[in-house]
């Protein structure tokens, strides 16, 4: 059984945090993203979270980037400033293995440690998987968007799953 450790991402974590996520650009829906994302693009988004309030965190196997996870901010506006949204992908090869449950769980912890209230995730109806990883965290189905993305020539809806974070909310 191969140990997996999670750690804040560097700079120089970029190019396998980039080549994880542009697989699933070019080859799922996960995200709803049409086009590869560029290094440049992405030192800037790296460059804009930082670690004490927005981390990237990335699962490392054996010497290997096997998965990344971020806290983003959920939406521009002053108000929505509580509220935090969640990302986690995982190099191909290594789903079902616990890897995403391990980041996600991280990320929970480090937005209920920065004070955010609730965590927002954002997950195309067909990824099934994500959707049940969610739930299994505490997540709850909140919204169910109807034909809001195309991608690969089809209409994908929209679900936003969303967990409080503030323990004396009921779950």
């Amino acid at each position: 059984m191969r140990t997996s450790s999670l750690r804040l991402a560097t700079e120089s974590d970029l190019p396998a945090i980039n080549e994880i996520y542009n697989h699933y650009v070019l080859c799922s829906t996960c995200t709803y993203q049409l086009e590869p994302e560029t290094m440049a693009d992405r030192l800037i988004w790296f460059r804009e979270h930082p670690p004490e309030k927005y981390p990237v965190i990335v699962s490392e196997t054996e010497g290997q980037i096997t998965g990344w996870g971020a806290l983003s901010k959920f939406r521009p506006r002053a108000a929505l400033a509580p509220t935090v949204e969640a990302s986690v992908y995982i190099i191909d090869k290594m789903h079902r293995r616990g890897l995403g449950r391990m980041i996600l769980t991280d990320l929970i912890e480090r937005a209920r440690q920065a004070g955010f209230h609730s965590m927002i995730g954002s997950v195309s109806a067909e990824q099934t998987a994500s959707i049940a990883l969610q739930e299994s965290t505490g997540f709850r189905r909140v919204a169910h968007l109807v034909e809001i993305g195309n991608k690969f020539g089809k209409w994908l809806d929209l679900i936003y799953m969303q967990l409080m974070l503030d323990p004396n909310i009921p779950r």
